[in-house]
């Protein structure tokens, strides 16, 4: 896929390990979290690299887009794992214009992209999620 203009990143840290976090990540992306492959339509997987890098791509009329999460372990401790939510997107021309004030411009991928933090989160740790 072609480089793509630099959107925005969300980031959580969960209060789980890397493979509780990846397999939780998987459960919420993925129709069938065994299968990796079925991803949200709309996307189509780009890499998926347990338990570090899941990363999805797309391509419709008005816009070009990578979405990319990565598992970090938290400074000196293997219980707590930062996500982060990485966006790339192109829209092309005057109808990928209104598109991109549609969709990041009001705000929407932003709270769509959290949502899907906070889901992570809390299929990792079903009892309390998020820590920040």
């Amino acid at each position: 896929m072609e480089r793509l203009p630099y959107i925005d990143e969300h980031a959580t840290t969960i209060a789980a390990n890397r493979e509780e976090t990846w397999s939780a990540l998987l459960r919420v992306m993925c129709r069938d979290p065994h299968d990796p492959a079925t991803v949200p339509i709309g996307f189509v997987l780009d890499e998926a690299r347990p338990p570090q890098r899941f990363a999805l791509k797309g391509r419709h009329p008005f816009a070009v887009y990578r979405l990319v999460f990565e598992l970090a372990t938290g400074p000196g401790d293997p219980a707590r794992i930062r996500v982060r939510a990485l966006t790339w997107a192109d829209f092309p021309g005057i109808h990928g214009k209104v598109y991109r004030a549609l969709v990041i411009g009001t705000g929407g991928h932003r709270v769509a992209v959290r949502l899907i933090l906070k889901r992570i989160a809390a299929q990792a740790r079903p009892r309390g999620a998020a820590v920040s």
